[in-house]
């Protein structure tokens, strides 16, 4: 049981944890912190946190859990303006989407005042914002990476592993530079793709936009997500992004020249291979 929960940041993501928390029963209190208290209201309302401020200080006090729930570049400023307020054995998660600065931010500020800090990402969302799309479901079977370190202490990694767990989602564990990796090919090229899409055909064509069907509202869904998000995941993550837009130039050359060549088996063949490939996608 966490005595009291810090949650900061109750938009989708915060809110879902504050939401899925209080209907589990996992903490006895539970702290809103956003930089707007009214916006929080809607939240304190539905009885998913007990109290929000705007003091980031006043919020970490005594929070025995806290889970930074901002842009990736937001959590490494508000791990460096709240250390100093959190509790001796407070444990400290996030849900960065990118890890390696956020964890390296963390292990800097360790050095001079000893905390706890273990990174997770929950790979749950959607390209809507703010409190009023948070689900207490969000995470049920969802899965989140946490991202521990050599320096990490076990009883940390296992206490954030638990409470994602209880919160329904399945968890793996990857170091944050391959964690990085990974989510750059599968979650940030996409949506830079779902982007250069959209940007392609409204430069180009934009005549086509009128006649876009599903097939193009769903390959760019994700393309409406929120700018300010996506600018700091793709500046924080900017080489392995890089190299994951390498290689998709690359596949995408390929499939340009099968086309150019007019084989119709070597086209069909290509698609197949990526068809299988997709479909062996759990």
């Amino acid at each position: 049981m966490i005595r009291r929960l810090a949650v900061v940041g109750v938009g989708l993501l915060g809110g879902s944890v504050a939401k899925a928390a209080r209907a589990r029963g996992m903490a006895r209190e539970i702290i809103g912190i956003g930089r707007d208290v009214s916006r929080m209201q809607a939240a304190v309302n539905d009885g998913a946190i007990d109290r929000a401020t705007v003091d980031l200080a006043d919020g970490l006090r005594d929070a025995d859990f806290v889970l930074l729930a901002a842009p990736v570049r937001t959590i490494e400023e508000l791990l460096e303006r709240g250390w100093n307020a959190l509790a001796a054995d407070a444990i400290v998660t996030d849900v960065g989407s990118s890890k390696t600065a956020i964890v390296r931010t963390a292990e800097a500020l360790a050095r001079t005042t000893p905390r706890t800090f273990v990174g997770s990402h929950p790979m749950a969302g959607s390209e809507k914002a703010g409190y009023a799309v948070a689900r207490v479901d969000l995470f049920q079977g969802a899965l989140v990476v946490v991202t521990p370190t050599e320096t990490s202490e076990p009883r940390a990694v296992k206490t954030v592993t638990a409470f994602w767990e209880q919160l329904g989602a399945r968890v793996m564990q990857l170091d944050p530079a391959t964690h990085d990796g990974a989510v750059a090919a599968v979650s940030h090229l996409p949506h830079l793709v779902a982007c250069a899409l959209v940007d392609a055909v409204a430069r180009e064509t934009p005549e086509a936009l009128p006649v876009a069907a599903r097939g193009f509202r769903d390959t760019t869904r994700i393309a409406a997500g929120d700018p300010q998000m996506w600018q700091e995941i793709f500046l924080a993550n900017r080489a392995p992004l890089r190299a994951s837009v390498a290689a998709f130039r690359r596949a995408l050359d390929d499939l340009e020249r099968l086309i150019e060549g007019g084989d119709p088996a070597a086209v069909e063949a290509a698609l197949a291979r990526i068809k299988a490939a997709r479909d062996a996608l759990r």
